[in-house]
């Protein structure tokens, strides 16, 4: 992903925000090449929120940079999933992060069992970090 003048503050460097964005479209992008669209992880029953999350910013992006940016499932639980995200430019680390997402119920946004579907397709020991 390429670093344009809307994500970064006067100075050229990515605004502090604008990471937890980039590392949203990794996490969807992650879903969807598990067969999950949008469609399956945000619909009129259910979706998927963010719980917890701890950001360690390590070095800045800047301008124009072209970072990378990962996903991967840390746990899967009955309505929850732990993941690891990173960002990247070239080899070196500038964001690392540990997050849990909760299913819940769109009408009283209380948690949800995963469907066993989804719990088979995220289990962390059968793919590498996307």
């Amino acid at each position: 992903m390429r670093i344009y003048l809307e994500d970064t503050d006067p100075g050229g460097i990515v605004y502090y925000v604008n990471y937890l964005k980039f590392m949203e479209r990794a996490r969807t992008e992650f879903m969807r090449s598990l067969g999950f669209d949008r469609s399956a992880t945000f619909n009129n029953a259910s979706m998927f929120v963010v719980r917890d999350l701890a950001v360690r910013y390590l070095s800045p992006a800047f301008l124009d940079d072209e970072i990378r940016v990962t996903a991967s499932v840390a746990n899967v639980k009955g309505a929850s999933i732990g993941m690891r995200q990173n960002i990247f430019r070239g080899e070196s680390e500038l964001v690392d992060a540990s997050l849990s997402l909760v299913w819940v119920n769109r009408q009283n946004l209380m948690p949800c069992r995963l469907s066993k579907e989804m719990r088979l397709a995220l289990r962390p020991d059968i793919f590498d970090t996307i």
